[in-house]
């Protein structure tokens, strides 16, 4: 197996922006179930063809999102809360999938800011043990290297 060293800060410093800036997405994503709960009905009704939610289920939806988000975004229960971010973007990427074959209709180009998002947190899972920068579960072999990673 190849390694590379790699700056502690550079490293640490990087997956904390990832993180956070995933994280705001997915935020936003959660706030829009509590603000426009209409909206996310006709969101699910398009996309996954189910029936009107309502504002209840839509609320529900956005509490379990939220909690799965706000571990994701602390860095508490990495393995799980980033895998669970991973599906649920992996879900969200893949359902629009007529819209990825007529990218030139508007808005469709914008489907493809999906996927290097969940790039970057496919990059954040396999790199959760590195990735200690205002985290809640930092590796202790994370917190032994003295200046970089090998």
């Amino acid at each position: 197996m190849q390694t590379v060293a790699v700056p502690k800060v550079a490293l640490t410093w990087s997956l904390c922006l990832l993180r956070l800036g995933v994280g705001l997405v997915l935020g936003m994503w959660v706030l829009n179930k509590f603000v426009n709960p209409v909206g996310t009905s006709g969101m699910m009704q398009h996309f996954y063809g189910t029936p009107d939610i309502g504002q209840g289920v839509s609320y529900a939806l956005g509490a379990v999102q939220g909690f799965i988000v706000l571990a994701f975004l602390i860095g508490s229960r990495k393995r799980v809360a980033t895998a669970l971010v991973f599906l649920m973007h992996l879900g969200s990427t893949l359902t629009p999938i007529a819209n990825y074959l007529d990218p030139w209709t508007a808005p469709n180009l914008l489907f493809y800011a999906a996927w290097p998002m969940l790039a970057a947190i496919a990059a954040l899972y396999l790199l959760r043990d590195y990735d200690t920068l205002f985290s809640m579960e930092a590796a202790p072999e994370a917190e032994a290297a003295p200046d970089s990673i090998s």
